[in-house]
């Protein structure tokens, strides 16, 4: 069982940054993934980045790719996605989760999820 709480989000004006923390517990391999998606009323919940426990490799949405930066802090078992030149289109609800599948973009591919935390960028 893996449990997930997000944290950080909030509403800021376009081009501003937020920097979301994802804090784990229980038992995560390091071959696990840790992902964030996001999803915004009436859409569908969509990839946004992912980072491997062991080795740290990413992936991004061509969305925010260049804009957002995933990382780990092993030590303290979190995850975080440092979000800069934010749009309104990023608005959203952020959530993270975890998955020991080797294909990360997929939701259903993710085993443990958070509660999410919202984020609202106005224009």
């Amino acid at each position: 069982q893996v449990q997930l709480v997000e944290s950080g989000g909030g509403l800021v004006q376009a081009g501003d940054s937020l920097r979301l923390s994802c804090a784990a517990s229980g038992r995560i391999l390091s071959s696990y993934s840790m992902g964030w998606f996001r999803q915004a009323p009436g859409k569908e919940r969509e990839f946004v980045a992912a980072i491997r426990w062991s080795g740290g490799s990413t992936a991004y949405a061509a969305s925010v790719k260049g804009r957002f930066t995933v990382s780990r802090d092993n030590a303290k078992n979190t995850v975080y996605l440092q979000m800069n030149s934010l749009k309104p289109e990023d608005t959203a609800v952020y959530y993270c989760a975890v998955t020991s599948a080797l294909v990360r973009i997929t939701a259903r591919n993710y085993d443990y999820w958070g509660q999410g935390t919202q984020v609202t960028v106005s224009s």
